[in-house]
């Protein structure tokens, strides 16, 4: 797969940001870079297959970003927990564009960088000229908020990417029927990291600290308004078949409310899709290549 350059950047408060730059394997100066946004507990290397083959594509190949947000990958820790939220990553995200000098981009949101886009909606659309969501949109599901809760609250350990991938079967396959065991060996090498002879997942544990301050019994807070911002711009919003946290109803609406909403199903899968995953690749670079 393609090769990168692993920057740093210094965010707004002196925090140290990592990311993966792909450069394109032939100039393209007439095309957008693409910037790619984690879920919540997730970073950067989520995105290299996805990366690889836009940056190494004969016909239209990008410059690809992916952002590891504070806290994940080689991004560093935050002292303050409360600082893992939308408004800090979406300045985060900002500061990262300006640092490379990206005054435009297509943003590929998926799950907590979707909703990160709808923030980046209202305070600086002009940054967005398209987007992908990837399974997410401006109202999610309480179960499926709850999955992501427990799961990240159990903090599990392993010997080797073997056990670590056959504890990711374990979990999340019902839901991830298209999935073969490289899928499931490739995202345990985006997840974990060696720690003290252990595989860990690549985040902060403090992370998962304000889901277990939520009261579910209330309903969740919504971007409707933001979405309508971002909903202006060319959007392409993917569901996971089997997803538990974007449901089907949210898609409709979001697809009634947007004239330049595009929407598409990832077949076998649940939350979030792989976005590399070939025939939703396929979907996807169809969205790019008109942009």
């Amino acid at each position: 797969m393609a090769d990168f350059n692993s920057r740093f950047i210094t965010a707004t408060d002196g925090l140290q940001l990592h990311l993966r730059d792909y450069a394109p394997v032939s100039d393209a100066p007439t095309r957008l870079p693409v910037v790619c946004l984690p879920g919540l507990s997730r970073n950067s290397r989520d995105f290299h297959p996805f990366a690889s083959r836009l940056c190494e594509d004969a016909a239209s190949p990008r410059r690809v970003i992916s952002i590891d947000y504070r806290g994940r990958g080689r991004s560093s820790r935050d002292p303050d927990p409360a600082h893992y939220n939308v408004g800090v990553e979406c300045a985060d995200v900002l500061a990262i564009c300006d640092a490379l000098g990206i005054a435009q981009a297509i943003f590929v949101g998926t799950s907590r960088g979707g909703l990160i886009l709808h923030v980046m909606a209202a305070l600086q659309p002009d940054r967005i000229a398209a987007a992908v969501l990837n399974d997410i949109g401006p109202e999610i599901e309480a179960e499926g908020l709850r999955d992501i809760r427990d799961y990240l609250a159990r903090r599990t350990m392993f010997d080797d990417a073997d056990a670590a991938a056959d504890h990711l079967e374990a979990v999340h396959g019902p839901t991830f029927p298209a999935l073969v065991r490289q899928d499931w060996l490739d995202m345990a090498d985006a997840i974990y990291v060696e720690e003290n002879g252990k595989l860990v997942a690549n985040h902060d544990p403090a992370l998962v600290a304000p889901l277990l301050t939520m009261d579910f019994t209330q309903p969740l807070p919504t971007l409707w308004p933001q979405y309508a911002l971002l909903a202006q711009k060319p959007l392409l919003v993917v569901r996971g078949e089997y997803s538990r946290l974007f449901s089907e109803k949210a898609l409709a609406r979001m697809k009634a409310q947007g004239p330049n909403v595009e929407t598409t199903i990832a077949k076998g899968q649940g939350h979030a899709p792989l976005l590399h995953h070939p025939d939703l690749f396929e979907r996807v670079k169809g969205f790019l290549d008109g942009r």
